[in-house]
């Protein structure tokens, strides 16, 4: 069903695209409807081991095609990336956590932290709309790509932490936290920062005295994006920033990196994308008849309030126009990330009290997102390019940045 329902869409996904339907869209209701249709389906049991694996290795894949898409002076000026990050981010999981605590009282404080660590990154694949618009001024596509491509990899210490205090001595959970979230993103940094310099200058080399084909540099890039990834995780790093970190350097010592990454993510990281949808989807069926009012609200209040209000924050100082302000705010879909994050805590098996509620939480809000910024991806960004137009030229949205790479 899912390789029939690839080949149809593909089909029309040309006259598609200038609709309000998307492909996580399509793919999220069809393995709906295909567990629906088919009760027997609901039946058969997953082994989350290898879909957790699956998913982590569509995630990898696409944050480093992401990352090689980003010019490494341009990140290093980045100023509303590292505002969204360090300031709206930190304020959207405590938000998330407080708004879970005050609805959701069946959790504790740290099942509460857990499920709004879960919730708060973006995916930019959900807006694709929005980042592949050359309209839209660059500088704010840009820190919503930066910000999608780190947010992931940040998260995940917090939620290992909130994990570590929800069942275990606090005082232990905290020391052991600080090794472990120096180690993830220590670890994870440099290893994607080796392996992306020192593969890129190889392929560079390789390249130049026409030594590869062009399909083993392909192949080749994303190997190293694994290679970075699964060192990272091998060595207790973060295998998710260190695939970012090594498609931003594998540009360093081989230009051409981003021009084949595109070639690879507009097909295959494309349909590994829309199976980890998919099976989102079926994954999500048996829960749909279990949504309480409460639980609808939270997700509701996760996709604006909760985001919104941090980016606002965050933004303060930033000379944007309320309109960008509330761009920026919105277009924090809730996706693949989200997806990944949650079967991670289910690999950890921690079996807290409240877990099923933090489960209907996390797919009620991804499946709210995947439709609601679906359908308002295309009209929202004609009506913001309509108000950029109308801005003074020297306005800060459109200050000149490194753009990334078309």
């Amino acid at each position: 069903i899912f390789v029939l329902l690839i080949f149809l869409f593909g089909l029309v996904s040309r006259r598609v695209q200038r609709t309000i339907v998307t492909g996580p869209m399509v793919l999220t209701l069809a393995g709906i409807l295909v567990v629906i249709a088919l009760p027997e389906v609901a039946r058969v049991e997953l082994e989350l081991k290898p879909v957790v694996l699956f998913s982590e290795v569509a995630l990898a894949l696409v944050l480093f095609t992401d990352a090689t898409r980003i010019k490494l002076r341009a990140l290093m000026r980045a100023s509303l990336p590292e505002r969204l990050l360090a300031i709206g981010m930190p304020l959207t999981i405590v938000a998330g956590a407080t708004v879970a605590v005050l609805l959701l009282s069946d959790l504790t404080v740290w099942e509460a932290a857990i499920l709004a660590t879960i919730l708060a990154p973006t995916d930019a694949g959900l807006g694709q709309v929005v980042v592949n618009n050359p309209r839209i001024p660059a500088r704010i596509r840009q820190a919503l790509n930066i910000e999608a491509g780190l947010n992931d990899g940040i998260s995940l210490p917090f939620l290992m932490l909130f994990v570590a205090l929800a069942i275990a001595d606090p005082g232990v959970g905290r020391f052991v936290w600080i090794s472990y979230t120096l180690q993830q993103i220590g670890f994870g940094i440099l290893i994607g920062l080796a392996t992306g310099w020192l593969g890129g200058w190889l392929l560079h080399h390789a390249a130049r005295r026409s030594w590869m084909t062009e399909t083993f540099q392909l192949l080749s890039l994303l190997c190293l994006a694994l290679l970075a990834w699964g060192l990272a995780e091998h060595m207790g790093g973060n295998g998710f920033l260190a695939a970012f970190t090594g498609g931003i350097f594998v540009k360093v010592g081989f230009e051409r990196a981003s021009e084949h990454m595109i070639e690879f993510i507009e097909a295959w990281g494309q349909l590994l994308s829309f199976a980890v949808f998919y099976l989102f989807g079926m994954l999500a069926a048996p829960d749909l008849g279990q949504f309480s009012a409460v639980i609808l609200l939270y997700a509701l209040l996760s996709l604006t309030l909760v985001r919104m209000a941090p980016v606002a924050v965050s933004l303060v100082g930033t000379g944007l126009k309320p309109a960008s302000v509330l761009f920026l705010g919105w277009f924090g879909p809730r996706g693949l990330a989200s997806v990944v994050l949650g079967l991670v805590y289910l690999k950890q098996k921690a079996h807290l009290p409240g877990e099923e509620l933090i489960i209907l939480a996390i797919v009620a809000t991804v499946l709210l997102s995947v439709f609601a910024h679906g359908i308002s991806a295309l009209p929202a960004s004609r009506r913001y390019v309509r108000q950029v137009e109308g801005m003074e030229t020297d306005a800060p949205e459109l200050a000149a940045v490194g753009e990334t790479a078309a």
